[in-house]
């Protein structure tokens, strides 16, 4: 399994600790682009032998083609500038038949109407300095998804009580060959 946009390392940490059956559920790579992050992964998981590498920002990947069965994306989609060179890096490190997993915020509808009745709260979130470079909603990610050679992709939306941000989480096959 690829973590990508590891963070400080959290989910790779709670999949390396995933047991099935007395057995690890899954070999973690995790990655990010900055040292910080990859450091405090290490400072919070000393006990765990966490694969932890550094990426270039808009760089290939630097992974062999077809090496994980699952890539895990997980708020990273929306930082990615050159989303496209992105989608095909994960398409080429993913094995045939694999399984594509993103998060991200959702900027559909209810989103944006909250947002409108808003205006400092509209202000903020589409600051132009954020590090959010992409605003996505449920339509535009599965098109995205499928015009990069995913397929059954599945797509629904999470939290959105008073107080939770909406997210997208999403679900997607790498095309057999």
């Amino acid at each position: 399994m690829l973590d990508v946009g590891c963070g400080a390392g959290h989910f790779a940490a709670a999949m390396t600790r995933a047991r099935v059956d007395g057995a690890r559920l899954a070999e973690v790579v995790a990655i990010d682009v900055a040292r910080e992050p990859l450091r405090r992964a290490e400072t919070a998981y000393p006990d765990l032998d966490l694969d932890l590498r550094l990426a270039q920002p808009e760089a290939p990947l630097p992974l062999e083609d077809s090496s994980f069965d699952v890539v895990w994306v997980g708020e990273t989609i929306e930082h990615v500038h050159d989303t496209a060179a992105f989608l095909s890096e994960l398409r080429r490190v993913l094995r045939s038949g694999g399984l594509l997993l993103i998060s991200t915020p959702d900027h559909g509808p209810v989103s944006l109407f909250w947002l409108a009745l808003h205006p400092r709260r509209f202000a903020e979130r589409f600051q132009v300095r954020s590090d959010h470079l992409r605003f996505y909603n449920l339509r535009a990610l599965a098109d995205l998804l499928e015009d990069f050679g995913f397929e059954d992709v599945l797509i629904r939306r999470a939290g959105g009580l008073p107080g939770a941000r909406r997210l997208l989480l999403a679900a997607a096959g790498r095309r057999r060959f």
